[in-house]
């Protein structure tokens, strides 16, 4: 069972009214988010935070569950590892590409690419790897959603 892009805006913007970000895609196995820069983004020196690239990633990671397995609400985050590569442009949007390597019953992990809006596709700015769980009673349904 997986969710389009507009079953998961509409979710995703019911459930959290203040999100800051575009869907630009959203497969199965993949999604690709972006999030403009604001202000209050930006640490001392004038590039992007990052626990704002932390959150951006962690995000794109849900949106691919979405994606993959259909709305699942209670599905949370089991870890994120994080490496910083490159300054992120504070001016410049981020854009958040992930793929879901592994899709079990109870656990899911991927990595997702960041990147500097019309930066070189060959220079992220960091890489994550995350792993998200499953809710038992989805997963035991064959469902979710």
């Amino acid at each position: 069972m997986t969710a389009s892009r507009q079953a998961i805006e509409h979710f995703m913007f019911d459930a959290f009214p203040h999100s800051q970000f575009t869907i630009e895609d959203a497969q199965d196995r993949t999604a690709t988010i972006r999030r403009p820069v604001f202000a209050e983004d930006k640490r001392p020196g004038g590039t992007v935070s990052g626990p704002t690239l932390m959150a951006l990633a962690d995000t794109a990671l849900y949106v691919a569950i979405h994606a993959t397995l259909g709305i699942t609400p209670h599905a949370v985050t089991s870890s994120l590892n994080i490496n910083f590569l490159r300054r992120p442009a504070g001016d410049q949007a981020v854009l958040a590409v992930c793929r879901l390597l592994k899709v079990g019953r109870t656990l899911v992990v991927g990595e997702v690419s960041l990147y500097s809006e019309g930066g070189s596709p060959d220079e992220p700015v960091a890489h994550v790897v995350g792993s998200y769980a499953i809710p038992a009673r989805a997963a035991d349904a064959g469902q979710v959603g």
